[in-house]
């Protein structure tokens, strides 16, 4: 038995399958993304359809703020649970926190005070203004203003623009223009405090909020596509782990060709302090054919089994019984074996590495332990095989001889049966196509007379054949 090939074959469904636990790897946590992801979004989606039913019972029915002011309470409890609903469906901590107390503050994203401004007149800087005269110390303690999306852009284009720019705007906009510029000087407040909402003016009135729900339930319903699609993208192989694969193969399996060689050295008689420059020389070329012959196994394996449907076990056994292939047909060409050889020999590569591939399975399903089941199995399998290949060959030999022998003198006896059927077939069929014409004649009487003799040529029963007239006549009157 060959302990170094076993070694060495063991070696390589390690590596195969710490490639494969590499690839199970990424696969696992895709799959934890996709059901974290789904969480995601049911939290997402409730967040919204709360925001609905909220709008409904709290806002709506009960008519709050009236006419003209219920579109500020909409707002508000728009703004929180779409900010929320939006850092949900990427797993992130909801930020906001609706106060909704009719006080200084409406809700909160964090530690900061947030006060919503939701009026047409002058972008809402009126209310701003007021707001900041009830509450003396809401800005000089850091407190946030938001008014709707598209004033805020109007108020960003507006606001730093000089008095001789201003003075260039149409009436209607310098007036909007000193109007902010007279809240910011009144009330010190940073421009930067001053902050877009979600929606627009527009989106928070009472026959608007349930389309501008849809509309965010929709987005977030892309938000989850995207997700899922860049959990898939992230899981899939990269050339980066592919590299990283193929040089610790190499470095595994060039370590491996100069253990083993130092092995066989030792095991020859010589000590280590006895090694020679050849010696040396030797192994260090040998470790170099391990660390190519590792590189290509990591590249094949990593590339098979993430774009091909091959187990790692099998793509380690493909790769070893090609290099196995490969060396037979050098051997070939050099003349040093005959073709018959080169059959024999590639047939014995196959086999070594089928046994190593199954039993690498076997042992992962036994031992479903990274690795270790693929390594234990292989030990195993080819401890077993190599007893197998060494004891039981010859009477396997002679076994495989007597049934062949066994085999041929039955083939032989049935060759001949089949011939003495076939001769009986071609002659009762010769029969068959006689009658057959002489029941078909066109001279109605041989017709007749063929008629039966096909009847009684085809089985038909005596008793049930019309023979003549009065056979024809009593058949048809009873």
């Amino acid at each position: 038995m060959d302990v170094s090939q076993i070694a060495k074959s063991t070696q390589e469904q390690a590596t195969a399958s710490w490639i494969n636990q590499l690839n199970q790897l990424r696969l696992d946590r895709l799959i934890a993304r996709l059901a974290s992801q789904d969480i995601n979004l049911e939290n997402a989606l409730n967040e919204l359809n709360n925001l609905k039913l909220s709008i409904l019972e709290k806002v709506v029915e009960k008519n709050r703020g009236g006419e003209k002011g219920m579109h500020g309470f909409i707002a508000e409890r728009a703004h929180v649970a779409i900010e929320n609903a939006r850092k949900l469906i990427i797993g992130a901590k909801p930020e906001y926190l609706l106060i909704d107390d009719n006080g200084v503050v409406d809700y909160l994203r964090g530690g900061e005070a947030i006060q919503q401004k939701f009026r047409q007149l002058n972008l809402g800087f009126n209310a701003i203004l007021a707001h900041c005269k009830k509450y003396p110390d809401y800005v000089p303690s850091g407190g946030i203003y938001q008014i709707p999306k598209d004033y805020y852009e109007k108020f960003i284009s507006l606001v730093n623009l000089t008095p001789e720019e201003a003075g260039k705007l149409p009436g209607k906009d310098y007036t909007l223009w000193k109007n902010i510029q007279q809240v910011i000087e009144e009330t010190g407040i940073d421009p930067s405090k001053i902050e877009p909402a979600v929606i627009d003016y527009a989106e928070s009135q009472r026959n608007a909020y349930e389309k501008t729900i849809d509309k965010e339930e929709a987005s977030v319903k892309n938000e989850d596509k995207s997700q899922r699609d860049q959990a898939h993208q992230e899981s899939k192989p990269t050339l980066q782990e592919g590299l990283k694969a193929t040089a610790a193969a190499a470095a595994i399996e060039g370590g491996m060709s100069f253990c083993l060689g130092v092995a066989k050295k030792l095991k020859s008689g010589k000590k280590l302090n006895e090694f020679t420059e050849e010696d040396w020389k030797e192994l260090g070329i040998d470790s170099a054919k391990g660390t190519g012959k590792g590189a290509i196994r990591g590249a094949s394996i990593y590339g098979l089994t993430n774009f091909t449907a091959t187990p790692a076990a099998v793509a380690s056994a493909l790769v070893t019984a090609s290099f196995g292939i490969c060396a037979q047909a050098n051997l070939l060409r050099q003349g040093k074996i005959s073709n018959e050889d080169f059959i024999i020999n590639s047939e014995v590569v196959c086999l070594d590495v089928t046994v190593s591939a199954v039993a690498s399975v076997i042992g992962q399903v036994a031992i479903p332990v990274p690795i270790l089941g693929a390594v234990v199995g292989n030990v195993v399998g080819m401890f077993m095989y190599g007893i197998a290949k060494d004891n039981l060959s010859k009477r396997e030999q002679q076994l495989i001889a007597g049934y062949k022998s066994d085999i041929d003198a039955l083939n032989a006896k049935l060759d001949e049966q089949y011939k003495a059927l076939l001769e009986l077939l071609k002659q009762e069929f010769a029969k068959f196509q006689s009658v057959a014409a002489l029941a078909f004649d066109l001279d109605v009487n041989i017709a007749f007379a063929g008629s039966v003799e096909l009847a009684q040529f085809v089985g038909v029963k005596d008793d049930q054949i019309l023979k003549n007239k009065d056979n024809i006549d009593a058949f048809f009157v009873n």
